[in-house]
């Protein structure tokens, strides 16, 4: 069992002028401490779960480039951006960019987007389509982003986009292409995509978890897909307590999670004391879900 990061919370008693240094302090302990990911949201506007919309948010891909230039080791992702909000051929521009100058660390985490971008897409003039377009235009992407990763630059056309070539160099130098992700647990439709084109799925902390793995596994069955090539993880908050009081509830529920099939669980760090909280699981969780 892998455990990665989520840095959400951008709001610290001394104001917006030691955001730079707060977060360089978290994502260099995440590295050394061994968590395998970290990642942000793609938000504008702060959630609900986390603060007020006004509180501090920053913006994803400038984050991730900063956080490239802080660590050496992490995989660096969005979890997950919003598929309207970047046209696909810039995005697999940006994420190709972050993986060259990160050395190769760059993944992509999308999905179609959730409740909390309507008011940020509305405030901010950002497109945030109905949801069987935003599915379509979800496919499209990953299709775009697989054929710019192939360095196939012929033309690409599609119900939504339509690009005359589709060049990207310098080309990615992970191998061999940066890993995809799709957030989201939606049977029908999200788990089909990431049958077909993922190669991880995201899925909410819940009481379904197994029972969303066995309809991954049916998309899988139904196209040919090898389920165990899909890399399984789950959104999972890492609370250890203030002097690590929940750790050991928290070890019981990774185990159980790594019975249920699941390779890998990401969570946010909220709150003044992050560095601390990030410590105390570096040091008294990561080792023990290591072995698990």
């Amino acid at each position: 069992m892998r455990l990665g990061v989520t840095i959400a919370d951008f709001t610290w008693p001394d104001g917006p002028r030691s955001i730079a240094r707060h977060v360089t302090e978290l994502a260099r302990a995440a590295d050394d401490l061994e968590f395998s990911r970290i990642a942000v949201m793609d938000h504008l506007f702060q959630i609900g779960i986390v603060g007020a919309p006004e509180q501090e948010m920053l913006e994803a891909y400038t984050t991730l480039g900063f956080l490239a230039a802080s660590t050496s080791r992490a995989e660096l992702l969005t979890l997950v951006t919003s598929v309207g909000y970047r046209e696909p051929g810039l995005l697999a521009k940006t994420l190709t960019t972050l993986d060259v100058l990160s050395g190769g660390r760059a993944a992509l985490g999308i999905g179609i987007g959730a409740p909390f971008n309507i008011a940020e897409s509305r405030g901010l003039g950002l497109p945030f389509a109905p949801v069987a377009e935003r599915f379509e235009r979800l496919e499209e992407t990953l299709q775009i982003c697989l054929q710019m990763w192939n360095s196939d630059d012929e033309p690409y056309q599609g119900k939504h986009y339509r690009l005359e070539r589709t060049l990207n160099s310098p080309p990615a130098v992970r191998d061999p292409r940066p890993p995809i992700l799709i957030g989201g647990s939606g049977e029908k439709k999200t788990l089909r995509l990431v049958a077909q084109y993922a190669d991880a799925c995201n899925l909410f902390h819940g009481p379904d978890l197994g029972h969303k793995l066995d309809v991954l596994r049916g998309h899988c069955d139904a196209i040919g897909r090898d389920y165990a090539t899909i890399e399984k993880t789950v959104m999972l908050p890492l609370i250890p307590g203030v002097r690590g009081e929940r750790i050991p509830a928290l070890l019981a529920e990774l185990e159980r999670l790594g019975r249920l099939g699941f390779d890998h669980v990401i969570g946010p760090v909220q709150g003044p004391d992050q560095l601390t909280a990030l410590t105390l699981l570096g040091e008294r969780v990561v080792p023990e879900a290591m072995g698990m």
